[in-house]
């Protein structure tokens, strides 16, 4: 399943539709990486909200996923992870480590403003 990209100001934001096959989420991870440099995007919006499940090897992908966003000098914020998913993914040990969550779009949205209204287009600390 594609995931959409959309450009929204200076973010974008990839909102996953459906349950996401491995193939899926590397793909996910290739075309969000190319398209924050082809974009010159500051921030990125990554919602999960509609997923009932996510497994160690989605963990590890949002990790990546997230760390090479900011290489590229983005900032980016994974929003919509569900009390069910949260509570398995805690159980299970899978974390998502430093990477930012929000509760929702909304939140992920404010959470990037704030992050970065007074910082300067270069790379950011």
């Amino acid at each position: 399943m594609e995931v959409p990209i959309l450009r929204f100001g200076s973010y974008l934001v990839a909102s996953v539709q459906g349950e996401l096959s491995d193939d899926d989420l590397q793909r996910l991870s290739e075309n969000l990486t190319t398209k924050v440099r082809a974009t010159r995007s500051r921030g990125v919006v990554i919602d999960l909200t509609v997923l009932d499940v996510v497994d160690s090897f989605a963990t590890r992908i949002l990790r990546s996923l997230t760390q090479m966003i900011r290489l590229l000098g983005a900032e980016a914020v994974v929003v919509g992870i569900q009390p069910g998913v949260a509570l398995a993914m805690v159980q299970l040990g899978l974390t998502l480590d430093k990477t930012p969550t929000a509760l929702d779009f909304e939140d992920g949205m404010r959470y990037l403003d704030e992050l970065l209204e007074d910082q300067p287009r270069e790379r950011r600390a």
